[in-house]
């Protein structure tokens, strides 16, 4: 089962009446480049600390799932991050039995700021009953595809829209998309380069042992609400050249069906399709 825990950027999963928050996208770190640029804002991980506190506190989870890029720097770790990472880790520590970290495209040197309890778990993601977490900028592992739903992060979804009088007015946003099973193992099969035989679903099978499943994408907003995102009703997302390394090889697939995607607010407001919501750009 996944939950949406409005009106915050977290969902919620319950195996064997064991209670997981999952969160995607904190960016620990950020600030630096902007004082880099002569932009100086103070640290945000103490809000972030914050946030995290009171979803914790309100459902009372035993595990607690980091979906990549805790960290903002890529191949390297700042001072602040130094600091921040490893304060962060050891103050929810004391409120939940198990933390783990899927990392993400920005967490290179990560394992040395995390406290040693903390479980760092294959890029290649995690199967949750039904559901495949991993971050989103690489392929899951084959045995994620036999899940019905996947959910990554990585994109920092939003919508943008104008009013009349051409204010930009832009929201963080989740988005639910089919997922075509079959066409998304095609696309790895390929990837992999092993020649289909009999059919996708016979090959995947005969290789890896599972049948493709997968019928839906979910992709989380960031946690940190400072950062930018992607703003989901341009229709340059998936077609521009530009965009193509950043979005990941899952909306590169041709499997996920972008144009008929339903986007959520973080209060659960439904505002529609993406393919409508393109024409208030």
């Amino acid at each position: 089962m996944i939950k949406l825990l409005t009106p915050y950027p977290a969902l919620l999963t319950t195996e064997n009446n064991e209670k997981m928050v999952v969160v995607a996208d904190l960016h620990i770190g950020w600030e630096v480049s902007l004082a880099e640029e002569g932009v100086h804002v103070p640290s945000q991980t103490a809000k972030l600390q914050r946030k995290l506190s009171e979803i914790i506190k309100k459902v009372k989870p035993k595990k607690i799932l980091f979906l990549g890029d805790i960290k903002h720097t890529i191949a390297k770790a700042e001072v602040e991050e130094w600091r921040d990472v490893p304060q962060l880790f050891e103050n929810i520590a004391e409120d939940v039995n198990e933390i783990m970290v899927i990392p993400g495209n920005h967490d290179g040197n990560l394992e040395p700021l995390l406290p040693e309890n903390v479980k760092i778990l294959p890029i290649t993601g995690i199967k949750v009953g039904d559901t495949g977490f991993f971050h989103g900028h690489t392929w899951p592992s084959p045995e994620l595809l036999a899940c019905k739903n996947l959910v990554i992060g990585h994109l920092h979804p939003v919508v943008v829209f104008r009013d009349p009088l051409g204010f930009r007015i832009t929201t963080q946003v989740w988005v639910e998309a089919k997922c075509d099973g079959l066409e998304l193992a095609r696309a790895l099969l390929r990837r992999l380069r092993i020649k289909i035989e009999e059919g996708v679903a016979e090959t995947f099978k005969e290789k890896f042992g599972v049948t493709p499943r997968v019928d839906k994408l979910f992709i989380m907003p960031a946690f940190n609400d400072f950062l930018g995102g992607q703003p989901m009703n341009m229709s340059s997302i998936c077609k521009e050249e530009k965009y193509q390394e950043f979005i990941g090889p899952i909306m590169r697939s041709g499997a996920v069906n972008v144009g008929e995607a339903e986007v959520y607010m973080l209060d659960g407001t439904y505002l529609g399709r993406i393919d409508q919501l393109r024409m208030l750009t």
